[in-house]
């Protein structure tokens, strides 16, 4: 079975609500997540597939939990991550390919 933590992806809103609440302005980088996301709100329901580019699938399997590390770049970091999947997403790769900065991300009908 393919590994369920291949690709991590952030909100762009969803990091910059969780610095608002700690009072921080830290680069998204320092979540550790692979991918930001800008425009679109990230599904919260395993199973459903994204599309990036033309060729790239993922494919949802689980809430990125934020781990104790959060806390030690911000304090409450970790609990501000926390709330409606703010702190992204994991995915599997369902189809490999490239993808650049700007590309179209989008859900899978």
């Amino acid at each position: 079975k393919p590994y369920k933590r291949q690709v991590s992806l952030i909100e762009a809103v969803d990091w910059a609500a969780a610095m608002a609440e700690v009072g921080r302005d830290l680069p998204w980088e320092q979540r550790r997540a692979n991918l930001l996301v800008e425009g679109l709100d990230l599904p919260q329901v395993a199973g459903t597939r994204l599309r990036i580019g033309t060729d790239v699938v993922l494919e949802v399997t689980v809430e990125t939990d934020p781990c104790e590390r959060m806390n030690a770049l911000a304090d409450g970091l970790r609990d501000a991550l926390t709330p409606d999947w703010r702190g992204g997403v994991c995915t599997m790769v369902i189809a490999p390919g490239e993808i650049a900065v700007g590309d179209e991300i989008r859900i899978e009908e």
